[in-house]
């Protein structure tokens, strides 16, 4: 007999567990949001080369951020099982690799440069996004190792401890914005490369202050010392990698197709790049909300896979489910309701030089909004099942799912609507939209299949 209590009794405690993790990744998104208030003011060419080089960054990280996520379910295993042997190897052989991707990726993003004069984007733009791009591209190094300690502190159930690294980073950030971009406090006035200054200062703080955290912890402190970075095995690396690969590849496969539209939209003109990227922002961080929520499910499933409890894996994931869509079902309203309001944040309306490029911006945004508002379900359901689905170390027929779901569906579809009818930037949130949605639907069906097995098996 179904029976809602069992699912909402598990709310308190998803929401305690997801809640760090929220306001942690939140914190990562209100980077970008500072970022591109502050760069906004200077006039929708720069907005439109932060989005740019930007777009560069957010595919390198995906990679960084998706491989180091195969530390917490082997970590949260290990301590479901109480074996903190293992558990320390898993996160010290995840550190090595995330630390040789970090420098990969760095050296993969300066190589990539010169393609943004190939990409038909406006050239302004594209001469303004170049030196932010060199500044941010280094930043990319420390927060992949941040990530690497992050996925660590979240497989131990220790969430809050990203979550106040990221908060002292985001006021460093927000300081050396200031500074650095308008020229302020004696500091030079550099533009949008006062942009990516204040990441990468902000990005090595969060690293050292993370590792303190995680030193002045008991259960956590063994884990953070006496690393023998270069004793390892060849098997744990291969275990890492295996689970670290595929999950790079669902991360970069969502991610790209957003840094598609941004591409697709820099095609149609500076304009619907920047109304593009004002949207694409503040679905972002809704998008934390529903991630955050499915490192919930990473860490509370990979537990109970560790004690083999298959009945209560599915019931708590269930019970993550649940709560996060109705979470995106109030997201979606606030940007029905706020659609128009919600651009002009991003815009410096007393410029007269650019009045006219901000009410066209502002009238487009306003539009996407509301297509962002029809999939904050289906991006939710997809992120958190998928989470689920990475604490079972279920990840290759995901990978498969999320490469089919965004680029064979998704898209042709914000492709041809985008630039081949009257649709323009509509069109391609709508690819957006149908990608999702395909994602979300599959993933779902993989957990709901895959759960009922482990529980027959057992």
């Amino acid at each position: 007999m179904f029976l809602l209590t069992q699912y909402t009794k598990e709310f308190r405690y998803n929401l305690r567990l997801a809640t760090p993790v929220i306001l942690g990744m939140l914190g990562h998104t209100l980077v970008s949001f500072v970022d591109n208030i502050m760069v906004g003011q200077l006039g929708t060419a720069e907005l439109a080369a932060v989005s740019l080089g930007n777009s560069f960054m957010f595919i390198a990280m995906s990679l960084g951020i998706g491989f180091s996520t195969a530390i917490t379910p082997l970590v949260a295993e290990a301590d479901g099982e109480g074996n903190f042997v293992k558990g320390k190897s898993s996160f010290k052989h995840g550190l090595f690799l995330c630390m040789v991707l970090g420098i990969v990726l760095v050296a993969t993003v300066f190589l990539a440069r010169p393609l943004m004069y190939a990409m038909k984007q406006p050239t302004q733009v594209v001469d303004l996004a170049m030196p932010y791009l060199s500044w941010v591209a280094v930043s990319l190094f420390p927060l992949v190792i941040f990530q690497a300690f992050k996925q660590l502190s979240d497989g131990l159930s220790l969430t809050r401890y990203p979550m106040y690294a990221t908060f002292l980073a985001n006021v460093i950030n927000v300081v050396l914005n200031y500074m650095f971009i308008f020229g302020k406090f004696g500091a030079p006035a550099l533009g949008v490369i006062g942009a990516a200054v204040g990441t990468l200062v902000s990005r090595v703080v969060m690293i050292i202050y993370l590792w303190f955290l995680l030193y002045s912890k008991q259960q956590s402190k063994a884990f953070v010392t006496h690393i023998k970075l270069f004793a390892l095995s060849k098997k744990m690396l291969s275990k890492v990698f295996n689970l670290g690969v595929p999950s790079a590849l669902q991360m970069f496969f969502e991610v790209a197709i957003f840094t598609a539209a941004i591409w697709l939209s820099g095609m149609l003109g500076k304009n619907p790049q920047a109304a593009n990227q004002i949207a694409l922002n503040l679905s972002s961080m809704t998008f934390m909300v529903a991630m955050g929520f499915g490192v919930a499910a990473m860490v509370r499933v990979g537990n109970q896979k560790g004690l083999k409890r298959f009945d209560e894996l599915r019931r708590i994931a269930f019970s993550i489910f649940l709560l996060s869509i109705i979470l995106a079902v109030i997201f979606a309203i606030l940007f029905f309701t706020f659609h128009q309001s919600l651009p002009n944040l991003y815009l410096n309306f007393d410029n007269p030089t650019e009045a006219f490029d901000n009410l066209e911006v502002a009238a487009s945004a306003a539009t996407l909004l509301l297509i962002a508002a029809v999939f904050q379900i289906s991006d939710t359901l997809q992120v958190v099942t998928l989470g689920a689905l990475r604490g079972m170390q279920d990840v290759k027929l995901p990978t498969l799912i999320t490469f089919i779901a965004y680029w064979v569906v998704g898209f042709p579809v914000m492709y041809y609507l985008g630039l081949h009818t009257t649709y323009g930037s509509s069109g391609i949130w709508i690819g957006l939209l149908a990608g999702l949605t395909v994602s979300g639907v599959l993933l779902f069906w993989r957990f709901h299949v895959l759960s009922n097995e482990l529980i027959e098996a057992s």
